[in-house]
């Protein structure tokens, strides 16, 4: 299993939150989601400007075996998206912590952050899926 950064927020549906310095909420999928989606042949994201809330959809990677929905770990704003991933959406299966991020949330309430698992949590909750 590939290591899971220390400084990441998880969803139980394997997304991570990242706060950023300026406080902003940057959003991707887990190293273990790519593995199992496979090779990610597109990516359909949210507009800049659209309002979503904590733990509905807002965004869809689809792979050539499943396409899967994306899920938003804070309420908020999106404030930017990743358009690499337009044109080289494999860009999650190569950096799905770091170049393959998905978006950028501004939360409105950044105590919703409290209820996501932490990256110990997560591998914990890795090891009994595997199980």
């Amino acid at each position: 299993m590939s290591e899971i950064p220390g400084d990441l927020k998880f969803l139980k549906s394997h997304e991570w939150a990242r706060v950023e310095d300026n406080g902003l909420v940057r959003v991707g999928i887990s190293n273990h989601a790519q593995e199992q989606l496979g090779d990610v042949v597109y990516v359909e994201l949210p507009e800049i400007g659209a309002s979503v809330v904590a733990g509905n959809g807002v965004a869809t990677v689809e792979s050539v075996k499943a396409a899967s929905d994306i899920y938003s770990p804070v309420t908020g704003e999106i404030v930017e998206v990743n358009e690499i991933l337009a044109d080289k959406p494999e860009t999650i299966n190569g950096d799905a912590y770091g170049e393959g991020w998905l978006f950028v949330v501004k939360p409105s309430d950044r105590a919703e952050l409290d209820e996501l698992l932490d990256a110990d949590a997560y591998a914990e909750q890795l090891e009994n899926e595997d199980h």
